[in-house]
């Protein structure tokens, strides 16, 4: 299996791991862009690859009045600024299958949100537009089935697949991170673990969560194999727009992505 290009970085077997970072939904060009040159400032302080995440869009949220976005175009328009002026890939989620083509032209990789993950039109429409795609795993689905999903994607002429562990569900009311699915998942295509959004509790009308669980996940998830690791980071999270339970604090993040970078360099000399 080779790794799969986002821009510069590599995702996959014998590339260092990489982070996926932002936060949640794109709140302002200002936060954004300042977001993404300290969370590309410390990947380089470590040496770590880094690609910037955050979304134009979360039409998943719990409640009708939740805060959902910019929109696609001034977010799709902030997100090609992070990749020009701070110079990291970026990646954002789609929900749509009339949305890839612009959300391709911003974007480095493609996000399928999880919920969608069996969406075939909108896993089509993704993958023709010949960009790498991020399959996220549904909270209900089991590891070995996400395979249908990369199967469609690589056949529509996806330029590389990634897929990403967010949680399963625990029942009603809350997620567990299984660690066998990552190498259940790397038997066909490189492995990120989504270490925020498992920390979720989901219910109610606002999502909750424990984001102090998610510095042990990522370490975990790299000592069992994981090629990438996905984390949501904030300047203040407690206020963030969204996710505020499970977004990591962008001034205390440092301390937890140099435990990562131990954890990394443990699994590769036992």
């Amino acid at each position: 299996m080779d790794p799969v290009r986002v821009g510069e970085v590599g995702i996959g077997p014998g590339r260092p791991f990489a982070l996926i970072a932002g936060p949640c939904v794109i709140e302002s060009a200002d936060q954004a862009l300042a977001t993404a040159e300290a969370l590309a400032a410390m990947a380089r302080r470590h040496g770590v690859p880094f690609v910037f995440k955050s979304s134009f869009d979360k039409a998943n949220r719990s409640s009708g009045t939740a805060f959902r976005g910019l929109g696609m175009e001034v977010g799709l328009q902030i997100l090609a600024r992070v990749r020009a002026e701070v110079g990291v890939p970026v990646t954002t989620d789609l929900h749509e299958p009339g949305q890839a083509a612009a959300v391709a032209e911003a974007v480095d990789l493609l996000q399928i949100p999880a919920f969608l993950c069996r969406q075939t039109d909108l896993l089509a429409a993704s993958a023709a537009t010949g960009r790498p795609v991020n399959l996220k795993k549904g909270q209900f689905l089991a590891p070995a089935d996400l395979r249908h999903g990369v199967e469609k994607l690589r056949a529509g002429g996806a330029g590389g697949v990634v897929v990403t562990d967010r949680g399963t569900a625990f029942g009603y009311g809350d997620l567990v991170l299984d660690l066998r699915a990552i190498p259940i998942l790397a038997g066909f295509a490189p492995v990120v673990v989504d270490v925020t959004h498992s920390c979720q509790r989901p219910g109610g009308g606002t999502t909750g969560g424990d984001r102090s669980f998610a510095p042990m996940f990522g370490r975990a998830a790299l000592t069992a194999g994981a090629h990438a690791l996905f984390a949501e980071v904030h300047p203040d999270p407690d206020q963030a727009w969204s996710d505020a339970a499970t977004q990591l604090p962008l001034d205390r993040f440092e301390p937890i992505l140099r435990g990562w970078c131990r954890a990394a360099q443990s699994a590769e000399n036992p």
